[in-house]
């Protein structure tokens, strides 16, 4: 037999629509549906932007192929392009060897040591007694039997002898320094000119 269904009594009623004020929803209500756009007008589509993350590079495009090198140029070179300090007719004649030397100085086999005092004696005492064209023989170097890691430079008093004669006490008395002409020394002997002692 089918039981009857009980009903709440009014204070149960009460009791229920109190809780069921206090009480926040489980779910939140559904938002009305919006209402149906129109669908947009399809537009052609932008190519798609190409981007090269590396920008195209070739070796030697910035290098300046114009310059020219930086090496130092030979000592024979730069004392041939040294200015000409003294008479331009003189100095023609020296470089083609038709000057002769008034008195030479012979340093060939001698150390830097032994060597430095004995120009500085010889370029002083000339000038002193009026000389103008001597001729200061140094030897052109030996070559080494070996070959070096690094360049090696042949003739150590050949290269420092101008470099004396353009510093103190004789850069007071030298008015010009030419490499010789072959037949007083060439590559291994200097013409150095004097100026008048005063």
């Amino acid at each position: 037999m089918a039981r009857k269904p009980r009903h709440l009594s009014p204070e149960e009623k009460a009791l229920w629509d109190s809780v069921a004020r206090q009480a926040a929803p489980m779910r939140k209500p559904r938002a009305p549906a919006p209402e149906a756009k129109p669908a947009p007008k399809p537009v052609d589509p932008a190519p798609p932007e190409t981007f090269d993350p590396l920008p195209r590079f070739r070796v030697g495009q910035k290098a300046e192929t114009a310059r020219k090198d930086d090496l130092l140029p030979g000592l024979r070179d730069r004392l041939r392009a040294a200015p000409v300090a003294m008479d331009a007719k003189a100095h023609g004649r020296m470089t083609r060897g038709k000057l002769r030397p008034e008195a030479r100085l012979d340093l060939h086999g001698m150390t830097m040591s032994e060597a430095h005092p004995e120009l500085v004696a010889f370029i002083l005492s000339s000038q002193a007694m009026g000389r103008r064209l001597v001729l200061v023989i140094t030897g052109k170097g030996r070559e080494k039997d070996y070959e070096a890691p690094m360049p090696v430079r042949h003739g150590v008093l050949r290269h420092q002898v101008p470099q004396w004669l353009g510093l103190s006490p004789l850069r007071q008395a030298v008015l010009q320094i030419t490499p010789a002409h072959i037949r007083h020394g060439g590559d291994g002997a200097y013409y150095v000119y004097l100026r008048r002692a005063r």
